[in-house]
């Protein structure tokens, strides 16, 4: 699709916790059309386009969900949250990205998010569930401490309406013991470390990554000795922080065996 300039309705702001808060545009249907899984940039000023995920795949009432991390220290983020609280129109620019899910297949998905990449996920998630409603997906969601799952209520909704999902909440601080559930994982630590410890193929999947260069990148290189295929993981991050190679070098036999030799 090509990018087009538009002005929106601001139709709600509200808060989800201290840190994220939600934010609902109102367009065109036609106007805002998207891929599920592709961003959109606000406009502060004439000079600076601000990129976030596009939260809900595309829906015929032309509403737009955003999850915006609010940083008071910093000071873009200041002066989106003030734009979203004084301004009744914006002007966004969409879509972008190729990080789109593959309406074409049958694969098994594996999702994995960090804070505010849930949006992305989100996005994902409603096209798969209406697409094919018994495809089996692992959704992997990574935070500081538990209020960080600001959408918990929603990953724990998809976990008990779809026996094919799975929730996988990852936090580096330790979660509460009743927070288990049926389809629900817990698990502590870091993203890498957690795909690593729990799981052991990832051959026929395919992988969407949503989160900072580093955490993206963690995560391949977990996942690559699992059967990670290039063809069928996608994130953002390589378009705009590619790193080369992509892919972790695997020690083959042959090599694993000559050094033993030598």
């Amino acid at each position: 699709m090509t990018a087009r300039i538009l002005t929106c309705q601001v139709a709600s702001v509200e808060d989800l916790t201290p840190d994220v808060f939600r934010v609902r545009l109102e367009g065109r249907s036609e106007a805002v059309a998207h891929a599920p899984g592709q961003y959109l940039e606000l406009k502060l000023d004439d000079d600076t386009w601000v990129p976030f995920s596009i939260a809900n795949a595309h829906r015929d009432d032309g509403s737009i969900e955003l999850h915006i991390q609010h940083w008071p220290e910093r000071a873009n983020s200041q002066r989106l949250r003030e734009l979203m609280q004084h301004m009744s129109r914006l002007t966004i620019r969409l879509p972008g990205g190729d990080c789109v899910l593959d309406p074409d297949s049958a694969r098994p998905l594996l999702l994995i998010a960090a804070g505010t990449g849930f949006a992305q996920m989100k996005a994902l998630l409603e096209a798969a569930f209406a697409a094919d409603s018994a495809l089996p997906v692992m959704f992997w969601w990574a935070v500081r401490e538990r209020r960080d799952f600001y959408l918990e209520s929603l990953a724990r909704e998809w976990a008990a309406d779809h026996p094919n999902f799975s929730f996988h909440a990852v936090a580096e601080e330790p979660l509460d013991p009743g927070f288990a559930d049926e389809r629900v994982h817990v698990h502590q630590g870091r993203i890498d470390e957690a795909l690593a410890a729990a799981l052991d193929d990832v051959s026929g999947h395919d992988v969407y990554l949503s989160g900072s260069p580093g955490m993206v990148y963690a995560c391949i290189d977990t996942l690559t000795p699992l059967g990670l295929e290039p063809g069928h993981v996608f994130s953002d991050v390589f378009a705009y922080a590619p790193r080369k190679p992509l892919f972790p070098a695997l020690e083959t036999d042959a090599t694993r065996d000559g050094s033993s030799r030598s």
